[in-house]
């Protein structure tokens, strides 16, 4: 009877044990071979996140297992698992009121990398903070400003995110003409320089188009002109356009007003 019970105590823990090896592998195979299917389809920047997605995921299920496997050999061995799983309930509890704030940057994290509703490489605004995502982790996401300052969030408040990087963008140009300008003239100007610019304006996915008089300011009749760009590039686009403005409109005479103080001496 001896005999019997301490082959019982080698054989079963083993057993367990190739249980638990088998049981990780399969469920990893199955994983990764979902993924693979998934990467045929998608960019180089969602295949890092589901290979972050696909660590995060295999680690969990073998600390799983590993907790599974340890409780059924102490089991075996006639140890009190009940005892131990209420101690570590207590002591979970206890853990989780100490690190709460990081328990929900980590599912916040997860959440992030899952949905995409941002990826590395997106310009981003998070609390009047515009920049490059440059960082992506469970805890943490980085934007870097395009002065070169980086911004550093826990993922817990990445809750309002504007991203500019979803879809194309629109470059906004306000030309600011003198009254004095005839407006029939002016709009023809500029219909001549829509035309010259036509398929020279950087980052451009359409025609650059004139709206017309946007505003009859103090000192000037503004005009707007608008062209459609690739995401997150207008700003660039916005400084060729009033540099080409600029040059074309003094090349045709137009005025562009600027502020002057009169001076009157009293006699």
């Amino acid at each position: 009877m001896l005999g019997n019970i301490d082959i019982k105590l080698i054989i079963q823990p083993i057993i367990y044990i190739i249980i638990g090896i088998i049981a990780y592998k399969i469920i990893k195979g199955i994983i990764l071979k979902a993924s693979h299917h998934a990467n045929k389809r998608i960019s180089e920047q969602r295949k890092q996140r589901i290979q972050t997605i696909n660590t995060l995921i295999i680690n969990i299920v073998k600390y799983i297992i590993v907790i599974f496997v340890i409780l059924a050999i102490l089991s075996t061995l006639g140890i009190n698992v009940t005892s131990i799983l209420a101690g570590l309930g207590i002591t979970t509890a206890i853990i989780g009121l100490a690190f709460q704030d990081m328990a929900k940057d980590l599912i916040a994290g997860f959440s992030i990398l899952s949905e995409g509703n941002f990826e590395i490489g997106d310009t981003i605004e998070v609390d009047g903070f515009l920049g490059e995502v440059v960082f992506m982790g469970l805890k943490t996401t980085r934007i870097q400003h395009f002065n070169g300052s980086t911004y550093i969030v826990a993922n817990r408040y990445m809750d309002k995110v504007k991203n500019y990087s979803l879809t194309n963008t629109l470059a906004i140009v306000d030309i600011a003409v003198a009254y004095e300008e005839d407006n029939e003239r002016v709009t023809k100007v500029f219909n001549k320089i829509i035309e010259e610019l036509k398929g020279k304006i950087p980052n451009a996915t359409g025609d650059l188009r004139l709206l017309g008089v946007n505003e009859l300011a103090d000192s000037s009749v503004v005009y707007r002109l608008v062209v459609e760009t690739e995401p997150a590039k207008h700003y660039e686009t916005q400084r060729f356009l009033r540099e080409e403005l600029k040059k074309r409109l003094d090349k045709e005479n137009v005025k562009i007003p600027y502020n002057q103080i009169e001076v009157h001496n009293g006699k």
